[in-house]
């Protein structure tokens, strides 16, 4: 295969900057970086990874928050041949443990406000040979951590050339979120991410549509396909970026720097609504592209009614798919769907008999794709049992429920596992949550399933509230939604917390709420 039809997401990052030269690139906490900047540390440090000896195929942890260094670190490890493997600074110990020894990761790279939590993490594992701090003194910062490499010291005086490497080897090992039990690694190969890349800035772009905004955990598979896809642009992109997401913040950055657009989650767009959108200039915004989880109608349409001249543009992926199934075609939106799936993508709703069900009838979300990952990985390589159950004959069962309209748009209902069947009828948590919704006091909403003697399950609402504690009692939000959607789908309890608990992306967690369900004795 010659070096233009090769897949590598190095010979990718390389591209792009040969064919976009110097300029100033990425904004970060105050300071401009450039594009040649950026690139030739990534070189550079690819060279210092392979001058430690960390070999093509073998797996390099990435823990840390939002930084230029994130992105760096991802190219050098591309460069080098070895595979990217993603874990949120947010993680506890343990779990970044499990990711660390399952994936036999044989170095990890950090910020000196986590070298603290990574070697404990890394006591006792015999595969991790180094941890590699952002600190510019070895030793890994204030702490003064033995053993613990400078990032700047790996920095090798002369970039180091793209190790080889087929558009099926594994790129990235991503490891899913955990909410319904123990993280999972996913087996993302070049080919896959290079293709998830292409397809969304196909989708996505607009011409003069280059100034954005990414606050989304470059940790997630959501926000890796955003910065891949920017490979992608003919066009030049300028980013601010920030190191987590901040409402005010987000506003603030758009004002000042005209911003376009950003690629935001539902739980974002609940925060940026509660925030005083009047108060900023932000006539620049064009689009925000949302997903990661399902949005409540009502959201989009209120962000782009206080935000004159914006457009919110839904679309759908797992980390599975390399973060992409489908987008709303620019210009061709269509409210409270996920979009038309994206060329190369083919998309079936099934019933639970495995049959295709009729345009517009619901069931579980399956498709294929040259995104389609290659399998989850189990400590020490491929784990084909659970591959086995996800990918049946070539296509990946989703877990989610949802359907197709005439028009070939996809919708999400919800998640499969989440149904509640209450009476032997099924009630999709979502249905319940967005009615919740539509209640001028109920800024969150997240509703689950508890064992019920007599209907075998009953439904459980919890919602976060604005105003005075008080102002809206249980049972107002049990009738508000009984009065919605009625018969056996309302909720029989309410309880009103301080927040809703979201996983490190923003997703609701419902493990977390089902940990709060009373059952009650006898």
């Amino acid at each position: 295969m010659t070096a233009a039809a090769s897949k590598n997401l190095a010979r990718l990052a390389e591209a792009a900057f040969e064919r976009r030269g110097d300029y100033e690139a990425l904004l970060f906490e105050g300071r401009w970086h450039g594009s040649a900047e950026l690139f030739s540390r990534a070189c550079r440090l690819a060279g210092g990874l392979a001058a430690l000896g960390i070999q093509a195929g073998e797996r390099v942890v990435v823990s840390m928050a939002n930084c230029p260094e994130v992105t760096i670190a991802y190219q050098a490890l591309w460069r080098a041949g070895a595979v990217v493997t993603p874990a949120t600074f947010l993680l506890t110990t343990p779990d970044l443990r499990h990711v660390i020894a399952d994936s036999g990761a044989v170095a990890v790279i950090t910020t000196p406000d986590f070298v603290g939590k990574v070697r404990e993490a890394v006591e006792g594992l015999p595969d991790v040979r180094h941890v590699i701090s952002t600190s510019t003194a070895e030793g890994g910062g204030a702490s003064g951590d033995a053993g613990v490499l400078a990032l700047s010291s790996l920095e090798a005086d002369s970039p180091a050339p793209i190790v080889a490497r087929a558009d099926d080897d594994l790129a990235a090992l991503l490891y899913t979120g955990g909410t319904t039990g123990r993280a999972k690694g996913v087996m993302l190969s070049h080919a896959n991410l290079w293709f998830s890349g292409s397809a969304v800035q196909k989708a996505s772009h607009v011409d003069g549509v280059n100034r954005g905004l990414v606050t989304l955990p470059l940790s997630h598979s959501y926000g890796i396909l955003v910065t891949i896809g920017g490979m992608h642009s003919p066009e030049s992109p300028v980013n601010v970026l920030l190191r987590w997401f901040d409402p005010r913040r987000f506003l603030e950055m758009i004002a000042e720097h005209r911003l376009q657009t950003s690629a935001v989650v539902p739980s974002m767009l609940h925060l940026l609504l509660a925030q005083p959108l009047e108060e900023f200039d932000l006539s620049s915004l064009v689009y925000l592209g949302c997903g990661a989880a399902p949005l409540a109608p009502g959201v989009a349409a209120e962000i782009e009614r206080r935000i004159p001249g914006v457009t919110v543009r839904q679309g759908y992926g797992l980390t599975e798919t390399a973060a992409l199934i489908s987008t709303n075609p620019v210009g061709r939106e269509k409210p409270g769907s996920v979009g038309l799936p994206v060329p190369g993508t083919e998309v079936r709703v099934l019933d639970d008999d495995g049959e295709a069900v009729a345009a517009g009838e619901v069931g579980e979300i399956c498709c294929r794709s040259p995104g389609l990952m290659r399998g989850y990985w189990r400590s020490g390589g491929r784990d084909p049992e659970s591959t086995a159950e996800t990918i049946r004959d070539g296509w990946l069962h989703t877990g989610d429920i949802g359907y197709i309209d005439d028009g070939g748009y996809l919708f999400i209902v919800d998640r499969k596992k989440d149904v509640i069947i209450r009476g032997g009828f099924n009630v999709y948590p979502r249905d319940v949550e967005d009615a919740l919704l539509e209640h001028p006091a109920v800024t969150g909403a997240g509703v689950v399933g508890r064992p019920d003697e007599r209907h075998g399950e009953e439904v459980v609402a919890f919602v976060s509230v604005s105003g005075e504690p008080g102002a809206v009692g249980t049972d107002s939000l049990v009738e508000w939604a009984r009065d919605r959607i009625g018969g056996y789908k309302y909720p029989r309890e309410v309880f009103i917390v301080d927040a809703m608990p979201l996983t490190a992306v923003g997703k609701l967690d419902r493990k977390a709420l089902r940990t709060r369900v009373r059952v009650p004795a006898g």
